[in-house]
């Protein structure tokens, strides 16, 4: 027997999908209006509604394409996007590509092939997907970061950035040349003192560099010689290896260009209580820029002063030893030259002299990431430099030692160790046998096993001036007398450090900047933008030997000569200069390119003012403006937020920007899950080469184990929409994940479970189209009472769930509806007019086709949803769970106005409820209005 001719299915979607994408694609559905410039349009249909601004972590487009789990929240922004403008917004949703970085570079080196080929071939891929999917993008807005017109601009911003200073007066970013004014002015001094009309024009230049936002400076760095690059924290996996490839990482100090994100410390921290993130977003945040209150205290040595920051200057008193990082400055100068004598052999580390010791520590620290030496590991590793150092607040001479749990870049690369009050430095301490001095005392006697550390609410003991003090007291007044002596103060200081920001790569933007024959860095002119990078056969970076960490990059530019040595023009004749090398990392173009959707095309900046401050703007008082809406997946929560949100406070500081924010409403969806498989070696077996038999699961003959994990070719489990959409429909595929669980989820994908959410659009169709003869079957008839108080339920429901992200309950409620009017003899057209406007955002496809079939012209986008009728929401009837002794032992259904004498005549009367009751003494019946029913009975 064959299928009925207009039977929605598989054949009936993929005809009706493709037909209505090129629609939308010719008729510029889903363009926004800007308010100027060659995006403006008077006609639109929301031209001078309310706008909304959605935007989604644009993806970094690989040659594999999308699995299931990319477009979550793709759907989402979509599904939302067309709810708001049914909802009368004019709305701006876009889509662009992340196309700089390694994993093109890496890809383009092993199969000899130009980056910018691939990235072309993987971002149509991507578009194709995407398309087939019924994503409602403004496709005049589209960019890829490597595009010309885009990073001309991400240079652009970091010339901002390089001819900026931060003002800690205005607390503000200021250009430089105000700085500059300061300086030949004589209101601020030279770094040494001297008049700025007694210093060299390179003594000039090096002062004012020391200022930049952006600067060059020699900063420990990951090194990876394997990859043959430096690799950022995030690229270093907690076991000290490269996330690609899984080579050693080594700490090497090198010439890195950096940007002072510090200098935005507390005012990045104070500001993420005005954005609308998840709380525990914003932990995350806080707990990364670290603000600690405390105070510095300085060490006397015969090679100048050790700083320390502590947050517990109440303890000085208990300083026995100090740390230094292995890289510390004063290390060389303290170290002596022979061992002082009754040094511990503990100390001496096995060598013969300090300096071998330190060379060899230093050897092995240089071996290990920054993650690995600050992981507690239960061996203290240290050894005794030979030198001294001056506890300030009693003069006692305490030893002074290098270990690798100290960082350089954290804090200032120096700590007091005060064992009695701090387990790490316990451990220190019992290993090298250095004295430990009790300083804080509780309300019971410390036991001397372990360091005392819940002791904020102790006092102060074998302090001298302290003793007696509580722990706040005591902190104040340590602050005070560091300062009164000279040897401190009280401060605030953050874990957040600065951003490196340097490559050396050749798939990235390459800076703006030349150096002269001095060597410092100078500002190409804007009307040399944007800086192309050279075509290169050869740019795979040199890799070494990834067990030998004494090599060093050599950056691929640095092969291109003739782009490396240039002549140019700066204002002072014709010199040669020489480029930079490295390259910018690709969180650059990823840091403000919600600016550049608002007004894309615009070549003179990198949006006009009025389109910028439309769409990004604050929109009241208290309002820190930014994206409405922000969504992508957790793993950026620290990093690519962090950086953006000091990119645009520097452009908004500099005049450029409207907002402070970026992102004013921030979304985290959950990820897709899928069974991957593990044969006996636990070694990741192709999950859809697996077949299950009788519930055991085998991979080539063989028993294979089933878990599930985040889809991806590690796991080898990945899930592609196309197949989804050919075997079902894009639409089908889109309500599945919607239904699947509360968006900030994750969970599992079950292809099985796909089915129920296509006979729900097989239904919506019959409800509407006859199967046989493609007729519409609604009816010009009012609806029944029953059928209006569901479709107006389900309509103020649909509304508020879509409103509030809710799409796997709106997707519920649309399913009840539908059931509803598959029931009916007669389908109103009233009810399904609504019905399929209520779907179209989540099925956008066959809400179009029904839509036009229905009699309408113009398509769905834009028409209006539905408003709910206060009438029809009113409940006739309340139903009371009724609870006997904090158990629940029945259900009432009363009146909705029924007074509480009547609710507990009910519910004492309720079959269950009698009879749990019965022979007992009732002493209290609680009517808690509209919820339940409480008795008490004995």
């Amino acid at each position: 027997m064959s299928e009925p001719t207009y039977r929605y299915d598989a054949r009936l979607a993929n005809e009706i999908e493709p037909r209505w994408q090129a629609r939308w694609e010719s008729e510029r559905t889903f363009r926004a209006a800007n308010p100027a410039g060659d995006l403006a349009e008077p006609d639109h249909p929301r031209a001078g509604a309310p706008k909304q601004f959605v935007m989604d972590m644009f993806p970094y487009p690989s040659g594999e394409g999308l699995h299931v789990g990319h477009p979550l929240g793709y759907i989402a922004t979509d599904v939302y996007s067309r709810y708001l403008r049914m909802a009368g917004y004019n709305v701006l949703h876009p889509m662009g590509f992340d196309a700089f970085g390694l994993p093109t570079e890496q890809y383009a080196v092993a199969t000899g092939r130009q980056p910018a080929e691939i990235t072309a071939e993987n971002i149509a891929r991507y578009k194709e997907q995407l398309r087939t999917l019924g994503m409602g993008y403004d496709t005049r807005r589209e960019f890829a970061t490597t595009d010309p017109d885009f990073f001309k601009w991400t240079q652009w911003i970091f010339l901002q950035i390089f001819n900026s200073y931060y003002d800690t007066e205005a607390d503000r970013a200021r250009p430089i040349a105000e700085l500059i004014a300061r300086f030949e002015s004589g209101e601020k001094s030279a770094p040494d003192g001297r008049a700025w009309s007694e210093l060299t024009e390179v003594e000039r230049r090096r002062a004012v560099d020391s200022h930049r936002l952006a600067y060059v400076t020699e900063a420990p760095v990951n090194w990876c010689p394997g990859l043959g690059t430096v690799l950022s924290n995030e690229e270093v996996t907690a076991e000290g290896r490269s996330e690609r490839g899984n080579f050693p990482v080594y700490t090497r100090t090198l010439k890195q260009w950096m940007l002072r994100i510090t200098a935005y410390s507390e005012r990045l921290l104070s500001d993420l209580d005005g954005l609308d993130w998840f709380d525990s977003l914003k932990t995350m945040q806080r707990n990364w820029i670290g603000k600690s209150t405390g105070a510095y205290a300085d060490f006397a040595t015969y090679a100048g002063d050790i700083r320390v920051f502590t947050t517990r200057p109440d303890t000085l008193f208990g300083a026995t030893y100090m740390v230094l990082a292995p890289e510390h400055e004063l290390v060389d100068a303290l170290t002596a030259e022979a061992w002082p004598a009754g040094t511990p052999e503990a100390w001496k580390g096995g060598h013969a002299t300090p300096a071998e010791a330190v060379t060899a520590y230093r050897n092995e620290a240089a071996a290990k990431t920054d993650v690995e030496r600050q992981a507690d590991a239960k061996q203290k590793t240290g050894v005794f430099i030979g030198g001294y150092a001056t506890n300030p607040v009693n003069g006692e001479s305490i030893p002074v030692f290098i270990a690798d749990y100290v960082l350089a870049g954290y804090g200032t690369g120096a700590i007091m160790a005060v064992p009695a009050h701090d387990e790490r430095d316990f451990a220190f301490a019992r290993a090298f046998g250095v004295p430990i001095r009790q300083v804080v005392a509780g309300k019971d006697e410390w036991d001397g096993e372990s360091a005392f550390t819940d002791n904020v609410d102790g006092v102060c003991v074998n302090s001298d001036f302290l003793n007696g003090l509580k722990v706040p007291e005591a902190k104040a007044r340590i602050a005070a007398w560091l300062a009164e002596k000279g040897r401190g103060e009280a401060t605030v200081t953050y874990r957040l450090r600065d951003w490196l920001f340097s490559r050396q790569r050749y798939w990235g933007e390459p800076f703006p900047i030349v150096y002269d024959e001095t060597g410092l860095p100078v500002a190409l002119p804007e009307e040399m933008l944007p800086v192309e990078l050279p075509q290169m056969e050869d740019f795979s970076p040199k890799t070494f030997d990834p067990e030998d960490a004494d090599t060093a990059p050599e950056p691929p530019l640095g092969r291109a000569k003739e782009w490396v040595e240039v002549e140019l023009d700066l204002g002072d004749g014709p010199k040669t200069y020489t480029r930079e090398l490295n390259t910018m990392p690709n969180w650059a173009g990823s840091s403000w390119y919600q600016l550049r959707y608002t007004d894309p095309h615009d070549s003179e900046r990198i949006a006009e003012s009025a389109n910028e401050s439309y769409w990004m703007g604050p929109q009241g008082e208290g309002d820190v403006g930014g994206v409405d809406l922000y969504i992508g997946g957790v793993e950026h929560a620290v990093l690519h937020l962090l950086y953006a949100r000091f990119w645009q406070k520097v452009l908004y500081d500099l005049g450029h920007v409207s907002s402070p924010e970026p992102f004013r409403r921030l979304f985290n969806q959950g990820y897709i899950q899928a069974p991957a498989f593990t044969d006996a070696r636990g070694v990741y077996v192709p999950a859809d080469e697996v077949e299950e038999r009788d519930g055991v699961f085998y991979y080539q003959g063989e028993k294979v184990n089933r878990e599930f994990g985040k889809i991806g070719k590690s796991l080898k489990n990945v899930v592609t929409p196309d197949g989804m959409c050919a075997e079902y429909g894009a639409d089908t595929f889109r309500v599945y994940e919607m239904s699947m669980g509360p968006l900030a989820d994750s969970k599992p994908w079950e292809t099985r479970a796909v089915v129920g959410s296509h006979r729900f659009l097989q239904r919506l169709w019959r409800n509407i189209v006859d199967e046989d003869t493609g007729e519409v079957v609604v009816v010009d008839a009012e609806p029944d009472e029953a059928t209006l108080k569901e479709l107006h339920k389900a309509i103020a429901g649909v509304h508020e769930d879509y409103r509030h992200l809710r799409m796997n309950t709106a997707v519920a409620k649309l399913i009840t509806l539908n059931n509803h009017v598959t029931g009916l003899e007669e389908v109103p057209r009233s009810v399904a007019e609504a019905l399929v406007k209520m779907a179209a955002p989540v099925a956008p496809h066959i809400a179009e086709e029904l839509w036009e079939r229905l009699g309408h012209d113009g398509g769905i986008a834009y028409a209006d949803f539905p408003v709910a009728e206060e009438r029809y929401l009113v409940e006739e009837t309340v139903t009371y769970p009724v609870q006997v002794n904090g158990k629940v032992r029945g259900r009432i259904e009363v009146a909705a106005d029924a007074a509480e004498e009547t609710v507990r005549e009910a519910a004492l009367a309720e079959e269950k409820v009698a009879a749990n009751v019965a022979g007992k003494d009732v002493k209290k019946v609680i009517v808690i209005p509209g919820r339940m029913v409480s008795v008490v009975a004995k």
